[in-house]
């Protein structure tokens, strides 16, 4: 029997840097007690590696709100205890609230504190002298949910974890997405994803898995034919099971590696910084549908708590002067900027014939594009005049143009003629974007005339709370909905650069006249994005991070068009005070409903109020056929009530939405007293549901048994494969460790998963590490770590390692006998026995090559091609002439470098491993 010491693991989840809708950092805490000091070191036989035997991944949707369990066994069989690393990815929009795990029979539940509490244990921990590490990890639009236990000898751990979601509907569709990234082939991988709504599923796809880099699947991707979907038969629920056998995992993971080899660098300077995956994934896992709605939306009714669900339909567009900011400064420079043309290309087509559009671009100076400049050459040679810069003043403005076929060719020979160069005055081209909203649209440059001088003011709803009442006349005319879309890849270095100026001087402005919906888009890692999010915040719109990556463009577009069609304006939803509660009700009007999308407001009944005789309705104003006026609109929803069996989970979902709203608000805000409020209420509904937020932390009680290391960061990836002695593996989420008392936890993983992805189910790595002493397992020094690069899949994290055996037992196996490359030692680092490939890069691209396990190795069919070079530097005697043969048959290529080979391969039957050989040292024995 071991004595189990107690200890206190304090985790939450961590925001992808800036990238994620409320920009965060959460931190994963790890303290314990120190071990004794290790005894003299004893030579012992190699470690069983831990195996992760099964997945179960079950979803389960009511009323759009996904509770989400992932459970995972893992064993190790070994006699002796081993630390594994459980981790799982998950989208910046769930929250975790449950984690338990069972160890040699017993289980430990986490549970919730408040984020300086869970701190404070660290810091307790550290000043009595116990080992902690504090980590932080990072990934594309997603939260990194890790932990370390000590699994005994001969035992299985199971570990759950448990988040929920509301989904978002985006273009007409709900996405949920689950990423699988189990690290190695699983035994037993289930995943299950139940959908029960109160309306006819009116849409349902099921994709092949996707890398977790595109933007969303469409009606035209090929379906998962390996999914299985069985329907209910009133159609409001479906079940979908996915459970790919092993060979199915590795034809999945090679069609995953296949589609991630990086199509164009995202590095400006072409080199591609992306590490090879030598790890197992699969893919994500999508699910997409869409409900029949009635068009007054619908109210549900379940345990006092209400939901309203508002997604008009078969409403005209409203007509919109949407006016583009674009940057074109000298960071913009090659491939973004021909990106930033192609997507205007596109979006310029998608306008509507009655809206009016106008393009600003800006650099140190700002320009308002004028559509007669259409057939005047190219500039050839950028002018860049580092200390000059424009005033919103001295820039001519030129009148909107209106969406013509006419205009819209005219503008794109302007937008492909667009040049980069010079610094960026983000501040005077906001200014001279808002210039133009206000002036409307019928005027010209000769009187600067304007007949359209905008109506009533109409409130953000961020600065006065959810509930201010505004004033319109009873019908607009000759109205368009003004939209600015500012794209910037940096920050302000020309002109004003301090952020809370820029912000509170175009707010200011924005709202002197009826405001403009500014929607935000940081292109790449140099934006600003916590000015760009609190910008679009304070001005009706959001901000939405592009990834500089080679579908730029097409993230660009995607994002246009959840806003490009507006159908209501100034939209309120109303609810006699008498039956709702003080206080309890989310966010209730909207500066505008866009086409696509989805409204949902949630409140908590009085209790005095009776459920069955509640009467919201809806106010706002949509369009006209012609898209110029602007029509009271009034709708009176359905309400209906849920109760016994068919209770909805409406608290949870209360819950959920009132603490994204506040965090929201909280960021949105200058007014410090409405700060500490809204960060107030948010942290005590986060306390009582326990929800893992950026203002708490889990607090996880777990058997010690391993010493844990101080781990400032681990949101960099290592800088070469060893670190300290201790092997780099690509990507576990299990990592086993031997129980020696100086080995320091796994290092984390990071996963690339960008757009709002689902979680990344990461496992185990088995240990091909060389055998080496304990006193080698150091912890890295992570201030050294340069930051990743924009590589899809999980990165580095520290591989088991072997510990010498007092007497020789039998060896076991290389991985390179398998493929009969004993001999060719140096494909053991680029070497995935997972898919039985070589993996590396060649030019910036992954290349990835099959290996055969048969002696009866592949020939091509009409003899050995000719090819042109052996890049070897082992002389072969005189020019023979070269042949495109299978690896194993060119004896000399025993000597070749990883580097050298990458230079020097060839494709045998196309797919497998071949090389470049000198005819006269192929087949030589």
């Amino acid at each position: 029997m071991h004595t189990l010491w107690l200890t206190a693991l304090c985790v939450t989840a961590l925001a992808a840097g800036a990238r994620s809708a409320s920009v965060q950092v959460r931190d994963i805490v790890v303290a314990g007690p120190k071990s004794p000091e290790p005894s003299p070191k004893t030579p012992q036989r190699p470690y069983e590696p831990i195996k992760l035997t099964e997945m179960d991944v079950r979803s389960d949707i009511r009323t759009r709100y996904a509770r989400t369990s992932v459970k995972t066994h893992v064993v190790n069989s070994d006699s002796r205890s081993q630390e594994a690393t459980f981790s799982v990815l998950l989208p910046d929009t769930a929250f975790i609230s449950e984690f338990v795990m069972t160890l040699d029979g017993k289980s430990y539940k986490a549970y919730v504190k408040e984020k300086e509490e869970a701190q404070k244990i660290y810091n307790d921990a550290k000043s009595q002298g116990i080992g902690a590490a504090h980590v932080a990890t990072s990934a594309r639009d997603s939260n990194q949910f890790t932990v370390s236990v000590n699994v005994e000898g001969n035992s299985t751990a199971i570990f759950v974890l448990i988040y929920e979601e509301l989904l978002v509907r985006s273009n007409g569709i709900y996405n949920h997405d689950i990423n699988l990234h189990p690290g190695n082939l699983v035994p037993n991988l289930k995943v299950v994803v139940n959908i029960k709504e109160p309306q006819v599923i009116s849409t349902l796809r099921v994709p092949e898995l996707r890398t977790g880099n595109d933007v969303a699947a469409t009606e035209n991707d090929p379906q998962n034919k390996n999914a299985v979907i069985k329907k209910d038969d009133d159609d409001q629920g479906v079940t979908i099971t996915f459970t790919p056998d092993l060979e199915e995992q590795k034809r999945l993971a090679k069609v995953y590696l296949e589609k991630t080899k990086d199509k164009d660098s995202s590095n400006r300077y072409g080199r591609n910084t992306e590490t090879t995956q030598t790890s197992t994934v699969l893919g994500q896992f999508v699910v997409q549908y869409d409900l029949e709605q009635p068009c007054t939306g619908e109210v549900f009714i379940s345990d006092g708590y209400f939901a309203h669900f508002f997604a008009p339909t078969s409403l005209p567009p409203l007509g919109k002067n949407v006016i583009f900011v674009l940057d074109i400064s000298g960071s913009m420079i090659g491939r973004k900027i021909e990106q930033l043309k192609s997507a205007m290309n596109t979006i310029l087509s998608d306008l509507n014939e009655y809206d009016r559009f106008s393009i600003v671009v800006f650099n140190s100076i700002v320009t308002v594009e004028d559509l007669k400049d259409a057939d005047l050459p190219a500039p050839k040679t950028p002018i860049y005049f580092p200390t000059v810069n424009s005033s919103s003043k001295n820039v001519t403005l030129v009148p909107p143009s209106i969406a013509s076929p006419e205009n819209i060719a005219k503008a794109k020979k302007i937008v492909n003629k667009l040049v980069a160069n010079g610094g960026t005055n983000i501040y005077e081209a906001l200014l001279v974007g808002l210039n133009i909203k206000d002036k409307g649209v019928e005027w010209d440059i000769e009187n600067e005339s304007t007949s359209n001088k905008g109506c009533a003011r109409c409130n953000s709803g961020w600065e006065d709370g959810w509930d201010v009442e505004w004033y319109e006349p009873e019908e607009i005319h000759n109205k368009l909905e003004p939209v600015i879309i500012f794209l910037t890849d940096g920050q302000a270095t020309v002109g004003e650069t301090n952020t809370n100026r820029i912000i509170a001087n175009i707010t200011k402005k924005n709202f002197e006249s009826e405001a403009a919906s500014i929607y935000t888009l940081p292109l790449g890692r140099d934006a600003d994005t916590t000015f760009l999010r609190k910008l679009a915040l304070r001005n009706n719109g959001f901000s939405q991070y592009l990834y500089e990556d080679y579908d730029t463009g097409n993230q660009l577009v995607d994002m246009y068009r959840k806003v490009s069609s507006p159908l209501l304006s100034n939209v309120k939803f109303h609810y006699p005070s008498e039956q709702i509660q003080i206080g309890t009700l989310s966010r209730n009007q909207y500066h505008i409903i866009n086409a696509g999308s989805e409204i949902v407001v949630v409140g908590k009944l009085d209790d005095d109020a009776s459920e069955y005789d509640i009467s919201p309705y809806v106010t706002g104003y949509y369009g006209s056929e012609d898209g110029l006026s602007r029509i009271p609109y009034e709708v009176y929803p359905r309400v209906t009530v849920k109760c016994g069996t068919n209770q909805l989970p409406l608290e949870r979902l209360w819950a959920y939405l009132n603490i994204k709203q506040l965090l929201d608000e909280r960021d949105a805000t200058d007014d410090e007293a409405v700060k500490t409020s809204a960060e107030k209420k948010a942290l005590n509904i986060a306390l009582k549901y326990e929800f893992v937020t950026p203002l708490t932390s889990l607090v996880v009680v777990k058997p010690n048994a391993t010493n844990a290391v101080d781990l400032e960061s681990a949101d960099k990836q290592p800088s070469s494969g060893f670190l300290g002695g201790a092997q780099f593996a690509a990507s576990p989420a299990f990592v086993s460790n031997a129980a020696v008392s100086r080995a320091a936890p796994a290092m984390l993983s990071k996963t690339a998963v960008r757009r709002a992805p689902g979680p990344a189910i990461q496992s185990f790595i088995p240990a091909p590490a060389p055998a080496v002493a304990a006193d080698a397992l150091q912890a890295p020094d992570v201030s050294t770590i340069p930051s990743p690069g924009p590589a899809p899949g999980p990165a580095p994290v520290l591989a088991p390692e072997a510990v010498p055996a007092p007497t020789p037992d039998p060896a076991p196996a290389s991985p390179l006998d398998k493929y009969h490359l004993q001999n060719f030692k140096w494909t053991s680092s680029i070497l995935n026995k997972n898919i039985s490939a070589l993996v590396f890069e060649n030019n910036g691209i992954q290349i990835t090559l099959d290996l055969t396990e048969d002696i009866n190795v592949p020939k091509e069919a009409g003899g050995d091609a000719q090819c042109s070079t052996w890049w070897g530097q082992t002389s072969v005697g005189a020019n023979t002439g070269n042949s495109c043969v299978y690896l194993t048959r060119c004896r000399v290529a025993q000597t070749l470098t990883v580097d050298e080979y990458s230079n020097s391969y060839c494709v045998i039957n196309n797919s497998y491993a071949g090389v470049c050989c000198p005819n006269n040292e192929v087949d030589k024995p």
